[in-house]
């Protein structure tokens, strides 16, 4: 097995990645280090969520970096407000034991955009941005991008399924030059082939972690068939036999979300939502309490749990299984993080049979039937 030395990473970012618990580099990060530190190049490399793209992109990036200039010379595209905060987090953890001080910025929707234009007056060599608050940013005049090496475009395909296209657009024609863009992205679907095409170098290296399949093999597939009217008794059912794990449950409306979460509270469960509609100290008080450990089960919409990266999740329990198939995934890949096992588990109810043979066949996984005896 490969070392972070074998790959061509400085001393000082692995003292760096050993105090975070990153000793051994996973298979993106053996596969991509070595040819983003040695190549100035275009890349694209295809991994589940959860494989450690943040220090296989991160760390060539930093290493790139010239810290006695002070311009940006980085910026990594990001779907989500908190996906944003945790790879600048990330980032700057990586750096701990670096001597010549890297800094990083991260700019998101949701906060004052005349705070982060302060902050960016400081030096600034890495933005880490969502799209749309940087293309808020670039219509003000007040972010320059004319010295960017690197672009670098993280969980695309969320991205893209979040409604980004437009802006994801109009940021790569605004930055085009020099620069080299690293595309990062769990799946590869026909939107994705186009920006490679329009924005990209056509000897991009491409590398892809577990080709035969786009789901996490530690993950077991299973469904439960159930009626619509005993979806929330199976939920309890479910959550009691597995009273010693955390989890999410996916629900599609952000009323299902809130209905649910109610139901569950009454029954004594520790739970939180997380939707659209709520304020956005109120999703950072739910997150944080998630993350800590401070409730167990999380319900949420798809576009909220965008960028939610939390280690040691048990299982994901799917109220209704979602329309889009990179839907499937990004909600599976929730669980069986840093090489641990999970379960993704759907409720099924007869008219939703044909989605499970669906899902089979395009994603190459198999999903067992299970039941359950209430308690």
């Amino acid at each position: 097995m490969a070392t972070f030395k074998d790959l061509g990473v400085h001393n000082d970012y692995i003292q760096g990645l050993k105090e975070l618990g990153i000793k051994n580099p996973t298979e993106i990060q053996e596969k991509a280090i070595p040819q983003l530190i040695e190549n100035k190049t275009d890349f694209i490399g295809l991994a589940q969520t959860g494989t450690g793209k943040t220090a296989a992109y991160g760390i060539p990036l930093l290493q790139q970096i010239d810290p006695s200039k002070p311009v940006i010379q980085g910026l990594i595209l990001s779907p989500t407000r908190e996906l944003v905060l945790q790879i600048k987090k990330q980032l700057f953890k990586f750096t701990k034991y670096v001597d010549d001080q890297i800094f990083a910025e991260g700019v998101y929707g949701g906060e004052k955009i005349e705070k982060q234009i302060k902050a960016l007056e400081r030096t600034t060599h890495v933005v880490v941005a969502t799209p749309g608050r940087l293309i808020d940013l670039i219509e003000r005049g007040t972010i320059d991008l004319s010295q960017i090496k690197i672009i670098i475009l993280d969980e695309a395909d969320e991205m893209l399924s979040m409604g980004f296209k437009l802006d994801l657009n109009r940021i790569l024609k605004y930055t085009n030059g020099k620069r080299n863009t690293w595309l990062f992205s769990a799946t590869m679907p026909e939107e994705i082939t186009r920006i490679v095409k329009t924005y990209m170098d056509p000897s991009a290296i491409k590398v892809e972690v577990n080709k035969e399949s786009q789901v996490n093999s530690n993950i077991t597939h299973l469904f439960i068939k159930t009626v619509l009217k005993e979806k929330n008794d199976t939920i309890i059912s479910l959550l009691k036999s597995k009273s010693s794990d955390r989890g999410i449950i996916f629900c599609r409306t952000k009323a299902g979300v809130r209905n649910l979460t109610e139901l569950l509270k009454e029954e004594g469960f520790s739970v939180e939502g997380l939707e659209g509609d709520m304020q956005q100290r109120d999703r950072e008080k739910v997150m944080r309490m998630f993350k800590k450990g401070s409730i167990d089960v999380l319900i949420s919409t798809d576009v909220s749990a965008r960028g939610i990266d939390v280690n040691n999740l048990g299982f994901v329990i799917h109220h209704q299984l979602p329309e889009q198939t990179e839907y499937y995934t990004h909600r599976s890949g929730r669980t069986a993080r840093a090489g641990k096992a999970g379960y993704s588990i759907a409720l099924v109810i007869p008219s939703d049979i044909y989605r499970i043979k669906e899902l089979q066949n395009e994603l190459g996984i198999y999903f067992n039937e299970t039941s359950l005896s209430r308690k």
